[in-house]
C-alpha cells in the first residue's frame, strides 16, 4: 500500500547500535563519524577499568553509551508517495560493535493512503 502523505518511523530492536540521518553522499563522513564517537566513548583497550560493565567484550559497554547518544529510532516525512529526505540525507543504521550482529528493525507507517485507483492511474 502506498502513502501520499505521512510518516515513516523506524526502531531499532536492538541496544549496541542507532538510527540516525546523516550525509549519505560522502564515505568520508561515515568514518569521521565513527571516528568521532570513538574519541567520545572510546573502548577500554588498555584495561584500565573504564566501565564495568565488561562481560560481552571491551567494545559492548561503549556500544551502549554510543547507541544512547545516537537514538534508536527516527521519523521521517512521507510527501507525494516519497520519503522527504534532504539532499544529502539518509538513513543510517549505525553498528557500534565490531562482530557481526543481526539487527531487527520495526517500520510503522502512518498517514493518508493512496486509494488503489488513483495508484493504477498514476502508473499508467
Amino acid at each position: 500500500m502506498s502513502y501520499k502523505v505521512g510518516l515513516l518511523h523506524l526502531f531499532v530492536q536492538h541496544t549496541s547500535c542507532g538510527l540516525t540521518l546523516n550525509e549519505n553522499c560522502d564515505d568520508d563522513v561515515q568514518a569521521d563519524m565513527a571516528t568521532a564517537l570513538d574519541r567520545v566513548v572510546p573502548e577500554d583497550r588498555k584495561g584500565e577499568g573504564l566501565y564495568l560493565h565488561d562481560a560481552e567484550g571491551e567494545d559492548d559497554m561503549p556500544a551502549h553509551v554510543k547507541s544512547s547518544l545516537v537514538g534508536s529510532s527516527v521519523s521521517i516525512p512521507i510527501t507525494d508517495g516519497r520519503l522527504n529526505l534532504g539532499t544529502w540525507q539518509g538513513i543510517w543504521l549505525c553498528e557500534f560493535r565490531r562482530a557481526k550482529h543481526t539487527r531487527r528493525l520495526v517500520a510503522t507507517i502512518q498517514g493518508e493512503k493512496i486509494e488503489a485507483k488513483k495508484a493504477k492511474n498514476s502508473l499508467n
